[in-house]
């Protein structure tokens, strides 16, 4: 599969119309967050309706930032959901303009 660009096709106008719907929301709605070397880890709380929202939000986001790196994880026995966003060079400052 070739390497898709480093940028998402949404307009800044649409990501302002949808920002908790989109990552920027994902990081409002965490519990905490921690710098990788590619990206984020975000760590939420074990509830449905947050694992809702994120499920959600990765459809919008897979389709719009496509060199976007998900990998989700829900932690046993009723522990924390955690979701890393990665990807390739400049991942974290693209996170971090949209934040």
């Amino acid at each position: 599969m070739p390497n898709p660009p480093s940028a998402c096709t949404l307009t800044p106008g649409q990501i302002n119309g949808c920002r908790d719907h989109l990552i920027p929301g994902l990081f409002r709605r965490a519990q905490s967050n921690e710098v990788l070397p590619d990206g984020y880890r975000l760590t939420f709380e074990p509830a449905t309706e947050t694992l809702h929202a994120i499920a959600d939000t990765l459809d919008r986001e897979r389709q719009c930032c496509q060199f976007l790196r998900f990998q989700f994880t829900i932690e046993p026995a009723g522990g924390a959901i955690v979701l890393d966003l990665t990807g390739p060079k400049g991942t974290v400052e693209f996170l971090n303009d949209l934040l």
